[in-house]
């Protein structure tokens, strides 16, 4: 998918952002170039191969560090609505504000 010049003032403008064709010539230069970058990428054959969670698990062995899921405080909901004007069922209570 290669862009002209016209895409890139057309997408300038949509985005309300100020160009000089200069500005707009180095921007479609990029522009062109990333998609070529992506058009490379998706030429590649990637039939039977796993999804990566870490680009580093095809040379070492990694396993996610992850803590377990475990209850590591008390619970304050007493403590917390003590203090409120009103509660009910472990829910506070406030005023209506829409008529």
């Amino acid at each position: 998918m290669a862009l002209d010049l016209s895409d890139v003032k057309r997408i300038a403008h949509l985005a309300r952002i100020e160009t000089s064709d200069e500005e707009a010539s180095q921007t479609l230069a990029q522009l062109n170039n990333f998609f070529s970058l992506v058009e490379q990428m998706q030429a590649v054959d990637t039939t039977g191969i796993e999804p990566l969670a870490h680009p580093l698990a095809t040379v070492r062995d990694m396993a996610q560090r992850l803590r377990d899921d475990a209850v590591t405080e008390s619970d304050h909901r007493e403590d917390y609505q003590r203090p409120a004007p009103a509660t009910q069922n472990g829910l506070y209570l406030v005023p209506k504000v829409i008529e």
